[in-house]
């Protein structure tokens, strides 16, 4: 008799979960997912890249579809809407949002792919859906709002509450629009949840030069308008016109519905696992943005809510169901972002967060060229590496270049992972050839650069 594995969500860490389920063994599982959205697996992540054009068919930001998994054997239902979950008889009920009618199906395994949603501060006067000309960053149907609502002639000056990776990548494809672009945010830094001031004034002032406004340190109290439409944005300093608000503060983890039930949840909402996926509750695993995931640096559960760990815990639970027994060690929360040509990627913790996680830091900052001057072709690399002082473990690192260093990162992360010492970087193997890089390596540099 089949096990019968229900999946409420099938976004990211669903879609690559139910895929690698059915693709390894379709014979003895039984698939049923519940989706509240009319299509599945959209890439969130590329939306800006559909606003600016880059992706010309949107189609390719949907890596699966609902045609496509119930070929392999699963069972879907868009626009349908978990009520509740009875974990104690392992039951599932569920509705169909066009017609109301109620549902409910029992599982031998649950797997809770419920993502995450937008977050939206609340104002003094007046309501998120009080307007028409605001919306939030997240689904097919936002980016698509958005792109025909650029295109109005009557837009003049758009506003984008967050200055976050979505927000600065909404920036720039606003800006190509034409449109008077500012970012506001309560905090003095874009991007400073994972880089340092150096970091992120080289964002802020190759944005500015095209054109881009901050109104940064603000916190939105209000929004201001009539007849539904929002004109200007109140701060705790100023008041500022707009014609459209493009909210891109951040997002939650999905889980009201498991608030007041058995299902442990970290302080945020995520709902706490182990390095399987697996709950407090028997046979219930849950994956991605909804979810935690170990902290490599820290060593403890934690939220960080990435694409890349949202298809790694899809994995993961998948070959657990499978019985492989698959675990994930931690995570850095490694990430990168390329606005204007200028490339930045991070992983681990930046200063700030080192400090505020008890650690005693030292710091090694360097700028070099990627090749040799010989070659013609400058592309400054500025490098930076956060570590502890007394164990002397590396914590953190940060690179920008107009140069793609993003696999760079790659070493760092996993020199974290593996709980390596800066002065082993000192003379690590690196290969040299002018077209790629230096005799010597900038990272071996940075490492040579600490103090003993």
């Amino acid at each position: 008799m089949k096990k019968k594995i229900v999946f409420l969500g099938v976004n990211h860490a669903g879609t690559v979960a139910i895929s690698t389920l059915l693709e390894k063994n379709n014979r003895d599982y039984e698939v049923l997912a519940i989706e509240k959205n009319d299509n599945c697996s959209f890439l969130g992540c590329g939306i800006a890249l559909w606003i600016s054009n880059v992706v010309k068919d949107p189609n390719g930001l949907f890596y699966s579809s609902k045609e496509k998994l119930e070929k392999l054997g699963a069972k879907i239902y868009l626009k349908h809407e978990v009520s509740k979950v009875d974990f104690k008889n392992k039951i599932v009920f569920f509705k169909d949002l066009n017609s109301n009618r109620q549902y409910q199906t029992s599982y031998d395994k649950l797997v809770i792919s419920i993502g995450s949603k937008p977050f939206v501060p609340k104002f003094r006067s007046s309501k998120f859906e009080d307007w028409s000309n605001i919306i939030t960053v997240k689904t097919y149907d936002n980016a698509k709002w958005i792109i025909n609502y650029l295109k109005r002639e009557d837009v003049k000056k758009v506003s984008i509450i967050g200055g976050g990776y979505i927000g600065v990548e909404l920036a720039e494809a606003v800006k190509m629009y034409g449109k008077e672009t500012t970012i506001i945010d309560a905090v003095p830094k874009i991007l400073q949840r994972y880089y340092d001031p150096e970091f992120t004034e080289l964002m802020t002032k190759r944005m500015a030069a095209k054109g881009i406004k901050f109104e940064l340190n603000q916190l939105v109290e209000d929004l201001k308008g009539r007849d539904g439409k929002v004109t200007s944005i109140k701060t705790n300093k100023k008041e500022i016109e707009t014609d459209f608000v493009i909210f891109a503060i951040g997002a939650t983890p999905n889980t009201e519905l498991f608030k007041n039930t058995e299902l442990k949840l970290l302080g945020n909402g995520a709902i706490l696992t182990n390095k399987h996926q697996e709950t407090n509750i028997k046979d219930v695993y849950a994956i991605g943005d909804c979810a935690t995931i170990y902290n490599s640096i820290t060593n403890k559960a934690d939220y960080i809510a990435l694409a890349s760990n949202a298809v790694r815990t899809g994995k993961s639970a998948a070959y657990n169901i499978l019985g492989r027994n698959d675990l994930i060690e931690g995570a850095t929360g490694s990430n990168a972002i390329s606005i204007y040509g200028l490339n930045m990627v991070s992983t681990g913790l930046n200063t700030e967060a080192a400090k505020r996680s008890g650690f005693e830091i030292e710091e090694s900052y360097i700028e070099s060229e990627q090749k040799p001057d010989f070659m013609n072709e400058p592309h400054k690399v500025e490098l930076k590496v956060i570590y502890d002082k007394k164990s002397r473990l590396i914590l953190g690192a940060q690179m920008a270049s107009t140069y793609d260093i993003s696999m760079g990162i790659h070493m760092f992360s996993l020199a974290i992972a593996k709980k390596t010492k800066i002065d082993e970087l000192k003379y690590l193997d690196f290969f040299f050839l002018p077209r790629f890089n230096q005799p010597f390596n900038y990272i071996n540099d940075v490492a040579l650069k600490c103090p003993d």
